[in-house]
């Protein structure tokens, strides 16, 4: 069992949308002046929570003004 056997065909598209939700993220999270909470701990929650974290920031970290 080693890398032969992941089916990168199905697993590419999910890494490649994990990472531009969080570059996305990152660069809103700089440019926005207020969130719901610390910025740091949103760059945590981020950065660590793969697939799900950009997603929670954008529902509930954003401030709508």
């Amino acid at each position: 069992m080693g890398f032969e056997s992941i089916p990168w065909k199905l697993i590419l598209p999910l890494v490649i949308i994990q990472f531009i939700l969080i570059i996305v993220a990152i660069i809103d999270l700089i440019r926005v002046r207020d969130t719901n909470g610390p910025k740091w701990l949103w760059a945590i929650i981020i950065i660590l929570g793969n697939m799900i974290g950009p997603i929670i920031y954008f529902i509930v970290g954003r401030r709508n003004e």
